[in-house]
């Protein structure tokens, strides 16, 4: 560690220690290790361990305190079994997912996670699982009995044993492991009674932490997410509470469920791609608007989760193997992604197997000017007071190339928010002719032509049970009646004047089903979220420049330039611009200087003006001194 790091790295290290004995619970961003990167389902007890003990004794000095084990831990690794097969689950006789004893062997006897918890606990760290929505296809099929926490026994209600059919709701299955688990009617006492069985059983494993899987974003579950946070309120032991993934998600969503948890993806999975960084900015610019930043959470705080960080050595996405390839991101890309994440003050989770962590990966994941601004800074948002110049293959800056931080519009996207969003209310009906109609959206589409769905003339309801006694429509993307709009992730298809719409073959189930309101919402039978069509900038946000801002505890003020182009970019900055929007008060934009973390240059403005040549999808961090 460089001698000039040094004593801000004790200064962050002292305020650690003090935040590990706040009652409040997620008081500042989480941040640990999770297996999924590196080892997607397939990881065995001695793996996890073997990662523990290392972030235990390079990583926990630094904050990273929790090691999560991801998904499908309960799945017997065996020919046949993948993300989405069925009957390879080991459950217990109340249908809760139990570790597999091939890979989990101190699991056997009943034991669950307890043995694993105990010995991370004693490495001082804390101990994370994920688990995915309601109750798995393999109990329903089981019809498995519900465990009453309270008597111990088989769950008794109006006379009668209540089991997994009878709670189970199979027409809203995940939507990326449609096999695997639906929801639970959390209406019913039975119900209820199922999710405290499981949170009840973590606790007493010795789980801190518990990452739950498709019940937000495109796959929103309120009722669950609400019922599973009160039983958490509840327990002796406290366990910290996240939700992923977060395909779709809003503020105006956001804010329904932060309240009831600690942290929440609000990005689909991140991986190794330039691309998937660069998708993030727009998403962290709307939160920190939102001022969704470390709002109130259960029985703390809850922060907006950017996801993993996909550095060092990893396996791919989808992989039934463990880790064999090093992160596809350059340098440069790498620095971008850590400084985004500080500087949105996301829960930092590293992604890597950490018994590979290189010298560079390190460095990076535990650069203490990153770590401060992650953990105390404050006013964090996207600052738009930028310009750039792209530096040619001719190495000269060029005045003529100047780059714009907003993009024209190049195509609309079908997106789902929150119903309670009044910008949703953009639907109506047109009459082709006496056979045909369509549902078309007109609402902010600067002169162009509207976004048209056809549906059909009759509407229908699916069966016979009450849920459905409402009429649903499905909306076909063409008049060939072929492919239907979708409320859950699947194969995209294109309809006239969108682009990147989820359209699959049309079925009859549930994620295809929508109701117009006589307000003009268009509602998901599948996810209870409305469509609304939205603008999307060219080259999908990819290329252009970016600027985020932040004021450190100390006064500090925090300026980042990020280069999204293919080409060297010189980006300036006014400091007066700076220093007004994050509110003046002592800071004088006369006085600022400083360093550049990433070069360590010392920085001095010249006027009022700072600059720097930022390489292809790189990054400046400047820590600047304006008192």
């Amino acid at each position: 560690m460089k001698v000039q790091h040094l004593s801000s790295l004790l200064f962050l290290l002292s305020s650690f220690w003090i935040y590990r004995v706040t009652p409040e619970r997620a008081s500042l961003p989480p941040r640990g290790w999770n297996s999924y990167d590196s080892y997607s389902w397939v990881i065995s007890e001695e793996e996890f361990l073997q990662n523990a003990e290392i972030v235990s004794k390079r990583l926990l000095s630094f904050g990273y305190e929790y090691v999560v084990v991801d998904f499908l831990w309960y799945r017997r690794k065996v020919p046949g079994a993948y993300t989405d097969s069925l009957g390879f689950d080991v459950i217990d006789e109340w249908g809760r997912m139990i570790p597999d004893p091939g890979r989990w062997p101190s699991s056997r006897g009943g034991k669950g996670f307890t043995e694993v918890a105990r010995k991370v606990h004693d490495m001082g760290l804390k101990f994370g699982i994920h688990v995915m929505r309601g109750i798995s296809t393999q109990a329903y099929n089981a019809n498995t009995r519900i465990f009453d926490t309270t008597t111990g026994g088989t769950y008794h209600e109006s006379g009668r044993v209540w089991r997994a059919t009878d709670i189970g709701i199979k027409e809203r299955a995940c939507a990326w492991m449609p096999h695997g688990f639906m929801s639970v009617n959390t209406k019913l006492g039975a119900g209820r009674a199922f999710l405290r069985s499981l949170y009840q059983q973590y606790a007493e494993w010795g789980v801190d932490f518990v990452k739950h899987d498709c019940v937000f974003g495109d796959d929103l579950d309120l009722d669950e997410i609400t019922t599973v946070s009160e039983v958490l309120q509840k327990l002796d032991h406290p366990i910290l509470y996240s939700l992923s993934p977060g395909t779709s998600v809003t503020p105006s969503m956001a804010k329904d469920v932060c309240g009831l948890v600690n942290m929440y993806r609000i990005t689909g999975d991140d991986w190794d791609t330039w691309r998937d960084v660069a998708g993030h900015f727009d998403v962290t610019r709307d939160f920190s608007t939102a001022n969704m930043i470390g709002a109130k959470g259960l029985q703390g705080k809850s922060w907006p989760d950017l996801d993993m960080l996909p550095l060092g050595w990893l396996s791919d996405a989808g992989s039934n193997e463990g880790p064999h390839r090093s992160s596809n991101l350059t340098p440069e890309e790498k620095q971008t992604q850590m400084t985004l994440w500080a500087m949105a003050r996301s829960p930092l989770f590293f992604g890597g197997d950490a018994r590979k962590l290189d010298d560079a990966t390190y460095n990076l994941i535990t650069n203490p000017t990153l770590l401060e601004i992650n953990y105390f800074s404050s006013k964090n948002k996207e600052f738009p007071y930028v310009t750039g110049r792209l530096r040619l293959a001719s190495s000269r800056i060029t005045p003529q190339a100047k780059i714009s931080r907003r993009h024209p519009i190049d195509a609309y996207v079908l997106g789902r928010r929150s119903c309670k969003d009044p910008k949703v209310n953009g639907w109506l009906v047109e009459a082709l002719d006496q056979d045909v109609e369509q549902v078309c959206w007109k609402k902010n589409l600067k002169g162009r032509e509207p976004i048209c769905l056809y549906k059909r003339k009759n509407l229908f309801a699916l069966d016979e049970q009450v849920i459905y006694k409402q009429e649903k429509l499905n909306l076909f993307a063409s008049d060939g009646l072929e492919f239907c709009l979708d409320a859950s992730p699947r194969t995209k298809k294109t309809a006239r004047g969108l682009k990147g719409s989820s359209f699959s073959p049309c079925r009859w189930d549930a994620n295809q089903m929508w109701k117009l309101t006589n307000d003009g919402a268009l509602i998901s039978n599948y996810s209870g979220l409305c469509a609304v069509v939205n603008s999307v900038e060219a080259n999908d946000g990819v290329g252009g420049i970016r600027s985020w801002i932040a004021r450190g505890r100390r006064g500090e003020v925090y300026l980042a330039f990020f280069n999204l182009n293919q080409e060297m970019t010189l980006i300036s900055t006014r400091v007066s611009d700076v220093v007004k929007d994050l509110g003046g008060g002592n800071l004088n934009a006369a006085s600022c200087k400083g360093k550049e973390i990433w070069s360590g240059r010392d920085v001095r403005t010249e006027g009022d003006s700072i600059s720097m040549e930022v390489k292809s999808h790189g990054c400046a961090l400047f820590v600047l001194d304006c008192a």
